[in-house]
């Protein structure tokens, strides 16, 4: 099959400024960025190359982490450095004409921009108490998810049982004031409930998969119910290409393209339509080119995706809807 030739794309989730704090070279072609995880899939080039035109940048931080993006658990201060520390990545960027930075939902991108990229803060820890968040508003942040796998201190991740804590309870509401998206990718089951209780807002979900078609005891992937009430209020489910989160369980054998595309359309079978379904790669989100389904190695071959959804029967509107325009109606840009 020819590979289609798209452009633009919209990847709602992307570790950028994580991989810079640790020693990639973002400017660099992907064979010789260097840093974390190699071989590398992601740089500024190899983006831009493949027609990511719009992506969602994250602040990642790590309670007790060992890396540049590392903190001690429960460190406000220290949380904080971490990540105006990627905040800076991304302004210099901005500066320099790599990107340019999205303020709000509803802000229409400019079309001399060569990558339009809002900021989401995945682990809330840098926001040093709600009060705080309309200062990260107004440096371009536009998502938060109020936890990483980790607690944090506003509530418990994929890893642990617990919810929302009091102080979660007023991010969110807080949220709510500013208009800032909650992502849900990495919430416990119990922080999700809780979040869903207390706010009727549209949220996301920038880069998870089906729980029914992997493990269902995890909670790091979405459940049927919670991919029905994402889209019911008007968001989008990033699909994750992280190999270990696309085959099922017991699976003697690597990631396909095939596994991928079961997750896209299982969630557009449990909302009868196509437009809650978008790219949310996580690409180096602490594994490498190689954690990739089989030929994808690098955004070049996220057309690859697309060839697979045509052989389906996707029309071009929903192909298109896929590769950008469902998380382009949701954000307004």
């Amino acid at each position: 099959m020819t590979t289609r030739a798209f452009a633009p794309w919209f990847d709602a989730h992307l570790d950028l400024a994580y991989l810079a704090e640790c020693g990639r070279d973002m400017d660099a072609p992907i064979e010789s960025a260097g840093g974390p995880h190699p071989p590398a899939a992601v740089t500024w080039p190899a983006l831009r190359d493949a027609g990511v035109r719009f992506c969602l940048g994250t602040i990642f931080t790590e309670a007790d982490g060992t890396d540049a993006v590392g903190y001690p658990s429960g460190d406000a201060k220290a949380a904080a450095q971490r990540g105006r520390a990627q905040l800076a990545r991304y302004e210099r960027a901005a500066v320099t004409g790599r990107v340019a930075l999205m303020p709000r939902r509803g802000t229409k991108a400019s079309a001399d921009a060569p990558i339009s990229l809002g900021i989401l803060m995945e682990n809330a820890d840098p926001i040093a108490s709600p009060d705080e968040l309309e200062w990260w508003v107004s440096q371009g942040l536009v998502a938060v998810g109020p936890s990483w796998a980790k607690a944090s201190r506003y509530a418990g991740g994929n890893s642990t049982t617990t919810g929302l804590t009091d102080l979660g309870r007023e991010l969110v509401r807080e949220m709510d004031r500013l208009g800032v998206v909650i992502d849900v990718s990495h919430l416990s089951d119990a922080s999700l409930e809780q979040v869903l209780a207390l706010t009727d807002s549209t949220v996301m979900a920038s880069h998870s998969n089906c729980r029914e078609l992997l493990d269902r005891s995890n909670q790091r992937h979405l459940t049927d119910a919670t991919i029905i009430e994402i889209a019911r209020r008007g968001g989008v489910i990033g699909l994750n290409l992280y190999g270990k989160f696309l085959t099922p369980p017991g699976a003697e054998r690597g990631p396909t393209i095939d596994d991928a595309i079961r997750h896209v359309e299982r969630v557009c079978e449990r909302v009868g339509h196509r437009r809650a379904v978008g790219l949310g790669s996580d690409m180096d989100g602490g594994f490498s080119a190689e954690g990739l389904p089989d030929t994808i190695r690098s955004p070049r071959d996220l057309s690859k995706l697309l060839d697979a959804l045509s052989s389906r029967g996707w029309g071009d509107e929903d192909i298109r809807g896929f590769a950008c325009d469902n998380w382009l109606r949701f954000w307004g840009w």
